[in-house]
């Protein structure tokens, strides 16, 4: 049996077993991550993995499985423990400005830039209720790169803001074709692969012409400065989630 919306899996949540499929997007609400997990141990297979579909939906997440791939000193902080363990090492490596990247929060309305790590301790001192989120030094001069790979189609372009260092076009910002070449094309597959994620939006951020950084990766994402359309795009990501079903399902 395929199920492929929500409302659906959940009407017949005690009938489904394994060799059963869910097709579809759990939402992000507190109850993701528990269902997930019971799916995974009945045996029942979902499309897109709920690895990529957790790690799609909390930048905390990222932080904590992806942190290889991003920003060095990149952390997650989770409680006030995190933070003051964090403001020994920023101080110890003599790091400055630092941006706060706050969970589940899009379009770059939760991004906040702080002269130093002991003015955010500060704040943070007086709103616990603000905790999870990400931390990182400031990165300034880089190109901030939006890369769409569905399959065998992969598209990638700048987002630029003169006027602003959040550089989503959500912030105002305009964009242009970018090449992505061979190294980048095998950074965004490893994120892609160790995420379990069978298409991705996908944003980098490229200093100088080596270096790579991840900043976000989300199985959908906005399309405002891309070539390809929203239809289009479901379309390669549909045909993408039926060969995995075809190919798992005896």
């Amino acid at each position: 049996m395929i199920t492929s919306s929500i409302k659906e899996l959940m009407s017949n949540y005690e009938n489904v077993g394994p060799g059963d499929v869910f097709s579809g997007i759990i939402g992000a609400d507190r109850m993701k991550q528990f269902l997930m997990i019971d799916l995974i141990e009945r045996g029942i297979l979902c499309v897109p993995s709920p690895l990529s579909q957790i790690i799609s939906g909390s930048k905390v997440v990222q932080a904590l499985f992806l942190n290889k791939w991003m920003i060095p000193h990149t952390r997650a902080i989770l409680r006030r423990r995190d933070l003051i363990d964090a403001v020994s090492w920023y101080n110890r490596h003599k790091i400055g400005l630092v941006v706060t990247k706050e969970d589940r929060m899009h379009c770059g309305f939760g991004i906040r830039k702080w002269d130093s790590i002991e003015t955010l301790y500060s704040f943070m001192s007086m709103a616990d209720t603000s905790y999870p989120f990400i931390l990182q030094p400031l990165i300034e001069n880089f190109k901030d790169i939006r890369v769409i790979v569905a399959g065998d189609y992969i598209e990638s372009y700048t987002r630029y803001n003169p006027d602003n260092f959040r550089m989503n076009m959500a912030a105002g910002g305009s964009s242009s074709p970018f090449a992505l070449d061979e190294d980048k094309k095998k950074f965004c597959t490893a994120v892609m692969e160790r995420g379990k994620f069978p298409f991705a939006h996908i944003d980098i951020m490229v200093m100088g012409d080596n270096n790579c950084y991840l900043s976000e990766i989300a199985l959908s994402g906005g399309l405002k400065g891309a070539r390809i359309n929203r239809e289009e795009l479901d379309g390669k990501k549909q045909a993408i989630t039926d060969k995995i079903i075809k190919d798992n399902v005896i």
